[in-house]
């Protein structure tokens, strides 16, 4: 059966319209030769001198979410997919997963890819394919473009975490205030430990006296000691 990685993303060719996510669907490389391929940092190396350099070349981000085959959410902060078309009019789709949050010096793992013309070139010719397409991609002379889709933001599932969270807290303040506006006996949110009167239960006062030790200010009731 195969496996599908779901990507979405705003639309960088409608003017990164934000209120519009579009999914994406790569097949997993699981599905095509086993394993994750390993891409070396000498690659986005060259990658992000050509997005300096060439007006063709860009970087968007983008990206909102990224589903895996067995419909788990991942963090969007290492991922990137690499969107392009050459001279000849095909096109490439390829997801990789970094081992570092920044492009610059970091290896990452190819993930999945799309169209499924690219799928069964892979699938026929393995490691030369890889290594061919990923020379294709960093050729300024032999794309036609290539856009680098990155996160933007935190992902949809992380920002709906967050707002469980930011919700909990909220009930949180809501039942402490509704505690406070409840009336609590005689006034009072924590019994006093004064001691009291046992005939007008006002508060004793102590007295330095040799003989009397608490006196009522209100009935006059005095405790001997």
């Amino acid at each position: 059966m195969s496996k599908f990685f779901s990507l979405f993303t705003y639309t960088p060719w409608d003017n990164l319209n934000t209120k519009v996510l579009t999914e994406v669907k790569l097949l997993s490389l699981k599905n095509i030769i086993k394993t994750f391929p390993v891409i070396e940092p000498g690659f986005f190396d060259d990658l992000l001198s050509n997005m300096y350099n060439f007006k063709h070349y860009s970087w968007v981000e983008c990206i909102k979410r990224i589903v895996g085959p067995d419909k788990e959410d991942y963090e969007t902060a290492p991922w990137n997919l690499m969107w392009g078309m050459d001279r000849d009019g095909r096109i490439f789709q390829i997801l990789v997963q970094k081992v570092k949050n920044e492009l610059k010096d970091s290896q990452a793992t190819l993930v999945a890819l799309a169209p499924p013309e690219l799928a069964k070139l892979f699938e026929k010719h393995k490691e030369g394919a890889i290594l061919r397409t990923l020379t294709l991609l960093n050729n300024p002379k032999k794309m036609k473009f290539l856009m680098v889709l990155a996160p933007k933001g935190k992902s949809i599932a992380e920002e709906q975490q967050m707002l469980q969270i930011n919700e909990k807290d909220l009930e949180r303040v809501q039942f402490i205030n509704t505690l406070k506006q409840m009336p609590n006996i005689k006034g009072h949110w924590f019994p006093t430990s004064e001691l009291k009167c046992p005939i007008c239960n006002g508060p004793l006062t102590q007295l330095y006296s040799n003989e009397v030790g608490l006196v009522c200010q209100q009935c006059g009731f005095k405790k001997v000691k």
